[in-house]
Formats: structure tokens, C-alpha cells, sequence
């Protein structure tokens, strides 16, 4: 049985079996252990049982596809969660061409359906400190409009952050998705918080992914992530992407609509700003 009231380096110690040397504080909710073996691990303090078990899942279900780097996962209970820490390092070009051709990988090794948890996971899950329902569907455009969008927009309505005449410019773009959402696709293994944050430049020359959102999705939903809050050498990671799968005709005129539903889990996290770049993303997508 687990202690939820012990701290990080217990935590390590009883997941890890190793004892905990040394313990290094990096934010109320993350730290470092040095093992006996020196061996230096991340434990991480979730605020919800849920949250711990849906990241672990995903961890292990990136892994499973054999396409991209991410940390081992040495164990999670209640509400923490041990994994390898990762040497950072500095991006480059070589680095970001290999993460596209592993992205690609980690897409095309699928999923159930889309809204599929992965195997082990919860059906109530987290992007970032935002609830996210996995719901399967068969059919892209409304699954997206039902379980990814429109939940946060009425959670950004009831709060103030988005006013009632407002919300209808997303209403109508979720109408149109199925004539704006391009070619039908089968459900990608997807990160499903691809943002730069999430993407550590290690010091052996790789990129990893982390603090994953994972579940079963459109491909081009990780990719309009890493265009909405930047990525280093991104043309570079597109390339080696293309490489692998290449993009439906389109795409790039498809970005803001996956585009929204980050958007609008950031309206909802962090407030009004996010919430007017949602309303713009939307206007544009409606435009093209």
C-alpha cells in the first residue's frame, strides 16, 4: 500500500527499490532523487489520482509504438509518478528531422478510435491541469466538436471568459467541420499536448516527448500544436514528418481548426486572452 502523505524521495524509494539519496526540489509539484545506484530520477505529486495514472498510460503507450523517445516510466501510485529524468541539451536541425520521422511513426501505429485512453489509462483524463473525457467515435468532425471543443467552450461560457453572443462564431465552425475537415483519416496515436514545453532537446542529440495528453486522434491536431506555440527548426521536424506520412492536401489550411481545442483548454486555464485567439482562430477557419 502506498503512503499518499510521504514525499518525493519515499516515493522514488518504494518504485524504484532503490533508496533514495538525495532529493532536490524543482516546484511544489516536481523533484529530482538521486538514487543509491546514482541513478537520478523525476517524481512528480499530481493534484488527482487520475492524473498520475493517465500520464503514466500515456507514457507507456507512446513508448509502445516504437517511433518516439520518452521517458521510462519505473512506477506510479495515488498520486505520484516516477520516470527517468532526461539531460537537457540544445535543439538542432538533425534532432528536430528525426522527431517528425518519429512523430510519423507514433501516428501511423494508431489507435482503437478516436477519443481511445490508452490501455490501463483513465476515461477521464487531464491536458495540462484541464479535465479531458476520452470518448470513443467513428467519425472525426463530430467527435472533435463534441468531446474536444464544444466542452471547453461551454466551460469558458459559464466562467465569464467567453460571452454567450460570442460563442456562436465557434457553434457555426463546428458545424462545417465535416466540409472543412479535409480527407478522412484513420484515429492517430496521438501526444495530444504537443506544445514546445513538451518537447525536451536532450543532450544525446534527441528529442523526447513529455507530460503527454494521449489518446486516440487526427495527426494533424500534434502538429497544429507545435505551430501554435512555436518549435525549434519546425520546418525541420514537418520534412522528417513528410518524409514518413506525408500530410493530406491542405493541411496547412486546416491548422487553426485544430488549433481550437488547445485554445480554448488554455481560455479556460488561463483566462480572456486565450479566449479572443480562439475567437480569431475561429473567424479565420470560417474564411478560408
Amino acid at each position: 500500500m502506498y503512503d499518499d502523505s510521504d514525499g518525493p524521495a519515499a516515493a522514488a524509494a518504494r518504485l524504484t527499490g532503490r533508496t533514495a539519496r538525495d532529493e532536490r526540489p524543482l516546484s511544489g509539484a516536481l523533484a529530482e532523487v538521486v538514487l543509491d545506484d546514482g541513478r537520478t530520477v523525476m517524481v512528480k505529486r499530481a493534484d488527482g489520482l487520475e492524473e498520475a495514472r493517465a500520464e503514466a498510460a500515456g507514457l507507456r503507450w507512446l513508448a509502445g509504438a516504437d517511433a518516439v523517445r520518452v521517458p521510462i516510466v519505473y512506477g506510479q501510485d495515488g498520486h505520484w509518478l516516477v520516470t527517468d529524468q532526461i539531460a537537457r541539451g540544445r535543439p538542432s536541425r538533425e534532432a528536430a528531422l528525426h522527431l517528425g520521422r518519429a512523430l510519423a511513426g507514433m501516428h501511423l501505429a494508431g489507435a482503437p478510435a478516436f477519443g481511445s485512453a490508452p490501455p490501463g489509462g483513465p476515461r477521464d483524463a487531464y491536458i495540462g491541469r484541464a479535465p479531458m473525457r476520452n470518448v470513443e467515435g467513428a467519425d472525426w468532425p463530430e467527435w472533435y466538436a463534441e468531446h474536444r471543443v464544444l466542452p471547453y467552450l461551454r466551460t469558458a461560457v459559464d466562467d465569464g471568459t467567453i460571452r454567450i453572443p460570442e460563442a456562436e462564431v465557434i457553434e457555426r465552425l463546428c458545424a462545417r467541420l465535416p466540409d472543412l475537415a479535409g480527407p478522412a483519416e484513420s484515429p492517430a496515436r496521438l501526444h495530444g499536448d504537443l506544445w514546445n514545453g513538451n518537447v525536451l532537446w536532450g543532450a544525446d542529440g534527441h528529442a523526447w516527448l513529455i507530460d503527454p495528453a494521449a489518446h486516440g486522434g487526427h495527426r494533424e491536431t500534434d502538429l497544429a500544436m507545435l505551430h501554435l506555440f512555436g518549435c525549434p527548426h519546425l520546418d525541420e521536424v514537418l520534412r522528417g514528418y513528410e518524409q514518413v506520412a506525408p500530410l493530406a492536401d491542405g493541411w496547412s489550411d486546416r491548422i487553426a481548426l485544430h488549433q481550437l481545442f488547445p485554445l480554448l483548454v488554455h481560455a479556460v486555464l488561463f483566462g480572456r486572452g486565450f479566449a479572443e485567439q480562439a475567437l480569431s482562430t475561429a473567424k479565420a477557419a470560417l474564411e478560408r
